[in-house]
């Protein structure tokens, strides 16, 4: 073995070494990590309940969190002067479907009807809903920018729209969620 070999497979094995031993530090000693002997923060205790001493604890309050959670769905805010300039299109919107909900349709014929009543292309527009003959119970949603015009087609047949900003994650059908 060289010189160079037996320096380098030497150095190797310190460098090894040392990591090895890096890994078995007693987490107790760090501030802060929450080793054995210190006690995790937790969540606080609803204001209601009776606390026996002060400690520090995670708020929660699960409204809260449930809708930061869900905020995704929710629509952004328009302007008067945009849903009044958009309000034509969802009264187009919903006697496209008015008139399809009479008739039954596709899930294409749909989409073209819609983004038609619209002035979208077809492939602008979002669905949601599983009968198409007859038309039911089927969501529609297409805009342009932060506005969009949505539909639907309640079990009885009924249609309706109406103007809403897009989602906050970008589309103007709000998201299903769940877990």
């Amino acid at each position: 073995m060289t010189y160079a070999r037996r320096h380098f497979a030497g150095t190797l094995g310190l460098v090894l070494l040392a990591v090895a031993l890096a890994g078995c530090a007693d987490p107790a000693d760090t501030p802060g990590a929450g080793g054995r002997d210190r006690a995790g923060m937790g969540f606080c205790p609803p204001p209601e309940a009776p606390q026996a001493e002060p400690s520090p604890c995670i708020t929660f309050d699960w409204n809260q969190r449930v809708a930061e959670n869900h905020a995704f769905r929710s629509p952004l805010p328009i302007t008067e002067e945009q849903r009044r300039q958009a309000a034509p299109k969802a009264e187009a919107l919903a006697a496209a479907l008015t008139k399809l909900a009479a008739s039954g349709t596709s899930q294409d014929a749909l989409r073209a009807a819609a983004a038609r009543a619209l002035s979208l292309t077809p492939d602008q527009i979002e669905l949601r809903g599983a009968r198409f003959d007859p038309l039911r119970d089927v969501l529609v949603g297409g805009g342009e920018g932060r506005v969009c015009v949505n539909g639907s087609v309640d079990g009885t047949g009924k249609a309706d729209a109406e103007v809403v900003g897009r989602t906050g994650d970008g589309t103007c059908l709000p998201g299903l969620g769940g877990h």
